[in-house]
């Protein structure tokens, strides 16, 4: 919390001095915008990471232990073992989720 203080008030490296100072609506606002785009800032620097764990892609794909055994065995989703750790590329993951797209019918 107090980086983001610093980077409010650059001007004052002593915080103490902060204490004794009256706030104003503008001060809350002008740090609420900031606290606003920091969160958009980190938010969009976020990258997914390269290899996923089977519990992170149980938990992407909201399926049970058992299907993504299914998906393993018949080779729908390609993955690497290290030692008793199984790992899945999430760009392979992207893919077959494209590869697999339905399109939607029409009723009539």
């Amino acid at each position: 919390m107090y980086l983001h203080l610093k980077k409010l008030f650059p001007e004052t490296e002593n915080l103490d001095i902060l204490k004794h100072q009256q706030v104003t609506k503008l001060d809350l606002l002008n740090a609420l915008n900031f606290l606003v785009d920091e969160i958009k800032t980190s938010k969009k620097e976020e990258q997914p990471k390269k290899w996923l764990k089977s519990s992170e892609v149980k938990s992407l794909l909201r399926i049970s232990p058992g299907t993504l055994q299914n998906l393993r065995i018949n080779g729908t989703l390609t993955y690497t073992k290290i030692g008793g750790i199984i790992f899945y590329s999430y760009e392979e993951i992207l893919k077959v989720m494209e590869q697999n797209k339905v399109k939607a019918t029409s009723n009539e």
